[in-house]
């Protein structure tokens, strides 16, 4: 077996995918939130008013990473769902079912914010 696939297969059991999304996860969510709010504060409140639209354009900064991490989980769940059906990963098929209502939150808010952006 190729050292790629003994990676996947070692990776994808549930007791190694756990030990290691249990050592790592608090140390994403403390490097996320804080740049998560950075981001949030500089595009809502620093970033100066476009001279056509105003303060209304600032909705902007919401839409389009929705719209980006929508397209992107959705092609997360694609690729696990061919890792699924191709290797047979058990771990696969979770992440792809969880991944569906995570993407139809990140649609749902582009959907919002994109039309709200659009009401004249």
């Amino acid at each position: 077996m190729n050292p790629v696939m003994r990676w996947l297969h070692w990776f994808g059991a549930p007791p190694n995918f756990h030990a290691f999304a249990t050592r790592w996860a608090p140390w994403c969510f403390i490097l996320a939130l804080p740049l998560m709010v950075f981001g949030l504060w500089q595009g809502l409140f620093v970033v100066p008013a476009d001279y056509q639209q105003g303060d209304s354009y600032r909705i902007l900064f919401i839409h389009v990473p929705a719209a980006w991490m929508s397209l992107f989980i959705y092609g997360v769940m694609a690729l696990n769902g061919f890792i699924a059906l191709v290797w047979r990963i058990k771990l696969s098929e979770v992440l792809a079912m969880c991944c569906a209502p995570i993407g139809a939150g990140f649609t749902l808010v582009t959907l919002a914010t994109g039309s709200i952006w659009g009401k004249p």
